[in-house]
């Protein structure tokens, strides 16, 4: 563990440490933009159909429920290989970072949906009946009332969707995808390098306290309940 404070040893691995870093961010960013294209929109619909929504629909509300359910219960690791041969059809390789990014989404996506869901429930109701007797539409509604009022939520929201993604990466790197969580793999266990493994980890804890600490100052620099 000492051996990180020397300049032998950020010589020898401080490159691939940093091709790491960048990898993993790269998956975290890449992956949680896709997912949030569909999660958004699914955790949107979820609210407009429910039976008490602005526009309750009991099946479609139904269906998506199911698979957001069954998305969220999977496992990252066996939700990873089961689409081996869909994400091969999708990017044209199973390893790397493309190959991280299609189960990432997959995986990520009836989270968020779940978490925009939740967050846009809180929403007064009050508010949004005014808005409807206004005349306003059910797109200006989701896009004026909904999301702004979510806004806090959403953020924090986003956090914990970031967090749990960069975890994911780190159990992807065990399947070829790169990132910190290979380095860890390949130098810390296989080649008996523990402190790469470990300066692996402590790069983990830096990058989710960065976002956590981030995403929690912007949500209460927009909460207009604190102003």
């Amino acid at each position: 563990m000492a051996e990180i404070f020397t300049s032998a040893f950020w010589a020898e691995y401080g490159g691939i440490l940093a091709e790491g870093v960048w990898d993993t961010l790269m998956m975290t960013a890449v992956s949680t933009f896709l997912a949030y294209l569909i999660g958004l929109p699914m955790g949107v619909v979820m609210i407009l159909t429910q039976p008490h929504g602005i526009r309750p629909n009991r099946v479609v509300n139904a269906v998506l429920g199911w698979i957001i359910n069954i998305g969220r219960s999977l496992p990252f690791i066996i939700l990873m290989i089961a689409l081996f041969p869909f994400t091969k059809f999708v990017v044209g390789t199973k390893i790397g970072i493309k190959g991280a990014v299609v189960p990432l989404v997959v995986s990520a996506a009836p989270f968020i949906a779940r978490m925009v869901e939740t967050s846009l429930s809180e929403v007064d109701a009050g508010v949004v009946e005014a808005a409807q007797s206004m005349g306003a539409s059910n797109f200006q509604i989701v896009w004026k009332v909904y999301l702004p009022e979510a806004k806090p939520s959403l953020v924090l929201g986003g956090s914990v969707v970031l967090i749990a993604i960069v975890g994911y990466t780190a159990m992807a790197g065990t399947m070829g995808a790169g990132g910190l969580g290979d380095l860890a793999i390949r130098y810390g266990h296989q080649r008996n390098v523990p402190s790469v493994m470990w300066i692996t980890v402590i790069f983990l804890i830096i990058l989710v306290q960065v976002v956590q600490s981030v995403f929690s100052r912007l949500s209460v620099r927009i909460d207009k309940r604190l102003k």
